[in-house]
């Protein structure tokens, strides 16, 4: 089979690799679909991955193999439309006893750890597989991750319909934070972007335009002051993994307002005594997130986002900026680590 793999820093490559040995309670899952994340990119490029060689790619979604092997369980999928989710936990350690995986002390992860899904097969536990509905479409299934991600972070506050909430950094999961919070019926979402595609998105999402800030041509700080009349704002999510953005947070909230740390750090992050201060005088929470809830419960993120998907209402597919084939997907990497093109998800069509 031809899958991507990463033999070591800027060593990444479409290659012919063996089918992988599936064992026991596993299935092959044929990947039909698989995005880029954004993680993806300093893991080829700068900082490796936990082991070399390997193969990556943890959003996609698939077809599971006909087999007369595994177990009773895995035989069982034989034929079905999968997502992946692709942390694998221990099941051992006391958040995995408390069904809180994504907490796991000791987890496996396809496309980081172990072999992804930038391949033609992957091998994937039963555990972590979730059944498609054949409203979903592949390429919508290969979302799920992120779309969990987003949900997993905007569920970790109890969010009422007339709060007013700030989303900092619109990326990919800023962009699909918009998207779930309208849906949820949210009013009031002040957005904070830096370009002119993120502009165009956010309007496209539901955003107003006078609830768009432009951070090149206006200070946020000062823009979320006068739309709020200077009373802050009660939910903040920071979406971009800055000591600036962190800070704007804390500055922008309300007293007893919320702050969501969602965006992965670009480098050390610092407190300063004017930001602490302002966390215990106004009483502010602040939470991390990371990941997202899978444990086969109707009410855990996948779930969650597999039903809003199979609704038809969320018009999902708006995410998908590229689409290559398998032989021209390198190009997606390109486009991403250089920033040659305005991108948002770029699909893999496997």
């Amino acid at each position: 089979m031809k899958g991507y793999v990463l033999n070591g820093i800027n060593d990444f490559s479409l290659k012919d690799i063996d089918i992988p040995r599936v064992r026991e309670n596993e299935v092959l899952v044929k990947v039909r679909a698989a995005g880029i994340c954004g993680s993806d990119i300093p893991r080829i490029y700068t900082t490796g991955a936990h082991r070399h060689p390997i193969v990556l790619g943890h959003e996609f979604a698939g077809e599971v193999c006909d087999c007369d092997y595994g177990t009773k369980e895995a035989k069982a999928w034989a034929g079905k439309r999968v997502g992946v989710f692709p942390l694998i936990p221990c099941r051992e350690c006391n958040p995995c006893l408390n069904k809180r995986y994504e907490m796991c002390r000791n987890y496996n992860y396809l496309g980081s750890r172990c072999d992804g899904g930038f391949a033609e097969y992957v091998a994937v536990p039963v555990d972590n597989l979730i059944e498609l509905p054949d409203s979903v479409t592949f390429e919508q299934a290969a979302m799920l991750e992120p779309m969990a991600v987003a949900v997993h972070a905007m569920r970790g506050f109890e969010i009422d319909k007339d709060d007013s909430v700030v989303i900092c950094g619109l990326g990919t999961i800023g962009l699909m934070l918009i998207m779930f919070l309208k849906d949820l019926g949210v009013k009031n979402i002040l957005a904070i972007g830096n370009k002119d595609f993120q502009y165009k998105k956010a309007l496209e999402f539901g955003i107003t335009e006078e609830n768009f800030c432009d951070s090149r041509k206006v200070s946020p700080d000062k823009w979320i002051n006068d739309r709020t009349k200077g009373q802050g704002v009660d939910i903040f999510f920071e979406c971009v993994g800055k000591n600036e953005t962190f800070s704007l947070g804390v500055d922008s909230l309300a007293p007893l307002g919320k702050l969501m740390l969602v965006g992965n750090p670009y480098s050390d992050m610092g407190l300063s005594k004017d930001i602490y201060w302002k966390i215990l005088r106004n009483q502010l929470t602040v939470k991390g997130t990371w990941n997202s809830s899978f444990t086969g419960d109707e009410n855990d993120d996948w779930h969650y986002v597999l039903n809003r998907i199979s609704s038809g209402d969320m018009g999902v597919d708006r995410l998908i900026s590229h689409r290559f084939s398998m032989e021209d997907f390198g190009k997606g990497f390109l486009i991403m680590r250089d920033k040659t093109e305005d991108y948002i998800k770029i699909m893999g069509e496997f």
